[in-house]
């Protein structure tokens, strides 16, 4: 079963991999790739963007809220997945249903911080 694991494993990294730069010109064309870089690095225009103290730490405390919640998202993955493979077990699906219900009260926990800091955040112009 391990070994089986590993190569679905393996096989979903090559086909991330192999799809992942289908998506990453979606949007615009190669011309507009490069004006836009030239401008983002300040080669086309003459201002500069500046961003305050408040606004980099209302993007990194979102951005470490949104991993927590990929964290648990994955552990509510894995518990289901040994629920799955318990085979009656009452050991391993006691494990599983404490897994599960723990990731559950931490997704929630995640949630509800992600919501108060967006409603807090966005009074004090710290989110976008």
């Amino acid at each position: 079963m391990n070994k089986l694991l590993k190569q679905i494993l393996i096989l979903a990294c090559l086909i991330a991999i192999l799809i992942l730069p289908y998506f990453v010109f979606a949007q615009d064309t190669m011309k507009d790739i490069l004006i836009k870089t030239g401008s983002e690095g300040g080669y086309l225009t003459t201002g500069v963007d500046e961003y305050t103290f408040s606004q980099i730490l209302g993007t990194v405390v979102s951005a470490a809220i949104g991993l927590l919640g990929v964290v648990f998202i994955g552990l509510i993955i894995y518990a289901g997945y040994n629920w799955m493979i318990a085979r009656g077990e009452e050991e391993k699906l006691n494990n599983a249903k404490d897994t599960l219900k723990r990731a559950v009260i931490g997704l929630v926990i995640v949630v509800g911080a992600y919501a108060i800091w967006n409603f807090v955040g966005g009074y004090l112009g710290i989110t976008k």
